[in-house]
């Protein structure tokens, strides 16, 4: 900003003031404050010192210096009642209102004596009392310090008294007002009934500065108790955007920071920390700050308690801070404050109310915000939990024999750890060669690529036990762990052996059912693994007949395999082992129907495979088979088949799935629920999705494309704050050779949509043309002239009308190299109205204007005259309709133009021009008929109304009954509102041609 040199008379210090107060909170802005109080003291007029000094007040309120305002306010008070006549009315309300800061940031400053506080407020109320004002706003401040002190009864009193007076122009404002009341009830243990005092201001029917934004972060403690989780997520994202930049607001600040401790989301609450590290010493507001290093304490004992005490930590600038360490100083420092509160009272009341909130214990174990984020690592010194004293009595081995057989006869995921469990209790026993090979079997199962060798040695021990088909069976799954580390063709010459070998022994009655099945399934699912091999294979090779196809007579072989398996398993499947390899067997059918593009018969092998594990009591190994379901049914067109297949993944999948697969699953179903236009349950499981990729470490990877999606979801709800948090948060981690170029732009693109509908248009037309410079290098260019467009309208409104010519004149290029009229049009007209605003003036904008007609003009020519193709009439139906509203823009633009206080010749031959363009805007309307009444009607009344202004009644009430003629017999809104116009329009020129 300039210095004060430049402000040499009281206007130049009014814009200055007005600049200043659009800058952003804090000492920046008031150190320009004094400088301009300085500058208005020069000017000689009392007045400029008034309102200096008031520009003063109203700066240090809104800042974290908020004890710099008793100066400026006492001196006020002065010059009150030494000269009331150099306050205007603005400034004599001004006063007055600022009566009302005094008594807050009285409170908030402990060395102020409680005595000059209760001599304030009997100040205030005198001097408003004199004024003429309601006691309103003097009961409002009693009960803030009655509150302030504990004084409960008195607090009730003045609560009642405040509502009961009258409103008055003194009187907060209803959004501000309702704040403070719910505020109240919340203290008082009515969390439902602040919610629904809340409610108008989060509803939007009362606004103001600084709400919604005190009554979203004071909600959310109260919600966390109520159990409205998905409520308290949506308030702080959408509460959090509005207090991130305000450094006023750290008392809400902190309200955001509690609700993250209080919920799960540790790792939140310190990046909250760390984007306000002058909040940790700022001196100006006491009261702000004792709120603060409360929920500092709270967050780091709630760390400490998770055993991450020794993790680093934003802090106080000027050293390194562990959690334990920052715990202990913040602790500190909220008690010092609050007994030196305590003190002035004369009370224990802030001190104790300190200590509850500090003291809090968590409210929601973990509650997904959507936003990226993951639990603090502890670190490596970090305290363990004292371990457990193991029984003075040995473990049981055959009770745990028996459940860990019970276990694996029933195919259950807890059966290898059952087994393990076996293992350590059976050091220093000895156990026979079944246990021995039964307890290596599974061990090997839990060890992956490196269980081969021990899947041979309980092949061995098998066949000591003396079970030569279940040692068979065990080199069966040595060789599949061999397929899967990519031996596949030795692995096949291993399983084919053992195949042989088994069917011989089975034939002879030398082994069972169940061990000859074993070694089927190894086989079919080494052959099932060379068929996906040889598909990876032909896809990478991108051969032009067979892309992702594998050879037929491996398909067959898999096929067959498949087959035998399931003819030897079905007849049997009342053995819950035996039912498993039957529905293995049908879902190995099912994927091969699926690969050779035969979805329906795919979808009902799978579908018979899941009712098998399910009939079984096996719905867990059913999970993968009902995510493939739900693919191939959307593939279908079945959306219904596949929300229910996803869902019933989800359900069987629940108690045993590991973090990937809750977050791919919920992904799906997400997705799903999305395409069907399900909007809100498709955000709810992008959430979780979300959540369960944080939780396994895939935030930047699976995360980024869950908040990817669930940033759309929520956009299409109009969800907007929420959306634009949960956009920012997945746009660093997407990427192109991960997510694709088209998942940024996306994303982009729906950010400048939550942007704009939030207000911010500069950083709107930032986001649309950070996507635009992505998609400019695609073939396909629709997507890169709508973004250059979109981007010029957001700089429009955004006030900057020669960056939106330049954008829009890009965005026009585009849709004349695309052949898209309607988008060049529109361009044009953009842009003339923009142009009307800059030195081009209105010749300029006449210029744009004029092209836009010719380019109508040429396109209507160019459509084939006796074209009887429906598409051919609609296309220029659309284009005359365009040429329509470019004409009564045009019109509207000449009007528009004409500056207060104009010369009347110079007035009436811009609204005489304005009438011919709107002329020809309603004769081009008529000739399209009734579809375009509303428009033609809007334009007949904007003529109407140009005829006035040129002194014609008797045309305009023409025009007016014009379109009275055209709504008869005519109901609805719009019928209603153009009727009502017109009958004003006959009304006012029926007086006018009178008089």
């Amino acid at each position: 900003m300039s210095g004060i040199d430049g402000i040499t008379d009281f206007d130049a210090l009014r814009q200055a003031m007005a600049d200043n107060y659009d800058q952003p909170e804090g000492p920046a802005r008031n150190a320009r404050a004094e400088q301009l109080l300085t500058a208005a003291e020069k000017l000689g007029i009392p007045l400029a010192v008034i309102e200096a000094l008031g520009h003063q007040l109203k700066v240090y309120n809104y800042s974290s210096e908020k004890d710099k305002m008793f100066v400026p306010f006492a001196r006020l008070l002065r010059m009150w009642d030494e000269r009331p006549e150099d306050f205007d009315e603005y400034e004599i309300h001004s006063l007055h209102w600022v009566f009302k800061w005094m008594s807050a940031g009285m409170l908030d400053q402990p060395h102020i004596p409680l005595a000059s506080i209760q001599k304030w407020l009997g100040e205030m109320e005198h001097r408003y009392r004199l004024a003429g004002h309601s006691e309103r706003a003097v009961r409002s401040a009693e009960f803030s310090v009655a509150a302030h002190l504990g004084d409960l009864d008195r607090a009730e009193r003045a609560y009642a008294a405040w509502l009961a007076a009258d409103r008055d122009t003194m009187a907060d404002c209803h959004a501000c007002e309702l704040h403070g009341q719910g505020w109240w009830r919340a203290q008082r243990g009515s969390d439902a009934e602040a919610l629904e005092l809340w409610g108008p201001v989060l509803e939007g029917e009362y606004s103001c500065a600084h709400e919604p934004h005190t009554v979203l972060a004071s909600s959310l403690v109260p919600l966390l108790r109520l159990g409205r989780v998905d409520e308290a997520r949506a308030h702080h994202l959408r509460g959090f955007r509005l207090v991130r930049a305000m450094e006023s607001m750290r008392g809400a600040y902190a309200d955001h920071v509690e609700f993250c401790a209080l919920s799960g989301n540790e790792a939140r609450a310190l990046e909250l920390l760390a984007e306000r590290p002058a909040y940790f010493t700022d001196s100006g507001d006491p009261r702000s700050k004792l709120d603060f290093m409360a929920v500092v304490a709270l967050l780091m004992d709630r760390l400490t308690s998770l055993g991450l005490g020794d993790q680093t930590v934003p802090g106080p600038a000027g050293r390194a801070w562990t959690a334990r360490d920052l715990a202990a100083h913040a602790r500190g420092e909220a008690l010092s404050l609050a007994a030196r509160f305590d003190a002035r009272n004369g009370t224990s009341y802030v001190s104790a109310r300190a200590r509850s909130r500090m003291n809090q214990p968590a409210l929601v174990d973990r509650l997904p915000l959507g936003v990226r984020s993951s639990r603090p690592a502890p670190t490596a010194h970090a305290p363990r939990p004292p371990a457990v004293t193991e029984p003075a009595t040995e473990p049981d081995l055959p009770a745990l024999l028996t459940e860990a057989r019970r276990l694996s006869d029933s195919r259950s995921p807890d059966a290898v750890e059952a087994w393990a469990a076996v293992s350590r209790a059976a050091e220093g026993h000895e156990l026979d060669a079944r246990d021995r090979a039964e307890i290596a079997d599974h061990a090997a199962m839990g060890l992956g690529p490196d269980g081969i060798e021990l899947f041979h040695q309980a092949a061995e021990l098998y066949a000591e036990a003396d079970d030569p088909g279940e040692a068979l069976a065990a080199r069966a799954r040595a060789a599949y762990v061999l397929a899967l580390t990519g031996g596949t063709e030795e692995a096949l010459t291993a399983v084919s052996e053992l195949y042989e070998r088994v069917l011989a022994l089975f034939a002879e009655g030398g082994t069972g059912v169940s061990q000859t099945a074993s070694v089927l399934v190894g086989r079919a699912r080494v052959l099932m693994h060379r068929v996906d091999g040889d598909a990876d294979a032909d896809e990478s090779a991108g051969t032009a007949e067979s892309a992702g196809t594998p050879d037929g007579d491996v398909v067959g072989a898999a096929q067959a395999a498949a087959r035998e398996l399931l003819a030897l398993a079905e007849p049997h499947v009342g053995d819950v082992r035996l039912a498993s390899r039957a529905a293995e067997a049908q879902a190995m059918l099912g994927e091969l129907a699926a690969r050779s593009g035969d979805a329906e018969q795919a979808a009902e092998l799978l579908g018979r495979a899941v009712e098998t594990y399910v009939s079984a009591g096996l719905p867990w190994l059913a999970v993968e088979h009902e995510a493939r379901l739900a693919g191939i049914a959307l593939h279908l067109g079945d959306a219904e088949a596949a929300e229910r297949a996803a869902r019933a993944a989800l359900e069987h999948g629940a108690l045993h799935m590991e973090a990937p697969g809750h977050a791919q699953l919920h992904l799906q179903l997400a997705e799903i629920l999305g395409g069907t236009g399900q909007f809100g349950p498709a955000a709810q499981h992008a959430l979780e999705a979300a959540h369960w990729a944080d939780e396994a470490g895939q935030s930047a990877t699976l995360g980024a494309w869950a908040r990817h999606q669930l940033g759309g979801f929520l956009v299409r709800q109009g969800r907007w704050a929420e959306a634009a948090e949960i956009l920012e948060s997945a746009l660093p981690d997407l990427t192109t050779d991960m997510h694709g170029d088209g998942a940024i732009v996306q994303t982009q693109w729906w950010l400048g949509d939550c942007l704009t509908e939030l207000g911010d248009h500069r950083e709107a037309a930032e986001r649309w043309l950070q996507a635009a410079d992505i998609a400019r290098h695609w073939s396909e260019q629709r997507d890169h002239a709508m973004l250059a467009h979109l981007a010029a309208e957001a700089l429009g409104h955004a006030g900057l009308p020669a960056q939106a010519d330049q954008a829009y004149a890009r965005a026009g290029d585009l849709w004349r190299e695309l052949g898209n009229v309607h988008g060049l049009v529109r361009s044009l007209r953009a842009r003339a109205w923009a142009a009307a605003r800059t030195e081009a003036g209105l010749d300029g904008a006449r210029e744009l204007m004029a092209a836009a007609v010719r380019e109508c003009e040429v396109a209507i020519q160019d459509v084939p005259v006796a074209s009887d193709s429906p598409e051919d009439e609609g296309v220029q139906l659309r284009l005359v309709a365009e040429l329509g509203h470019t004409y009564r823009q045009f019109g509207d633009l000449v009007a528009r133009s004409v500056p207060d206080g104009a010369e009347e010749a110079s007035a009436r031959a811009s609204y005489e021009e304005a009438l011919a363009h709107v002329t020809q805007a309603i004769s081009v309307f008529a000739s399209l008929g009734d579809e375009v009444l509303e428009v033609r009607t809007g334009a007949e009344l904007a003529a109407g109304w140009l005829e006035a202004d040129l002194h014609r009644p008797a045309a305009a009430m023409a025009r007016a009954r014009a379109v009275l003629s055209a709504y008869a017999g005519v109901e609805g809104e719009t019928a209603e509102a153009r009727c009502a116009e017109a009958e004003n329009m006959l009304k006012l020129t029926g007086a006018s041609s009178e008089g």
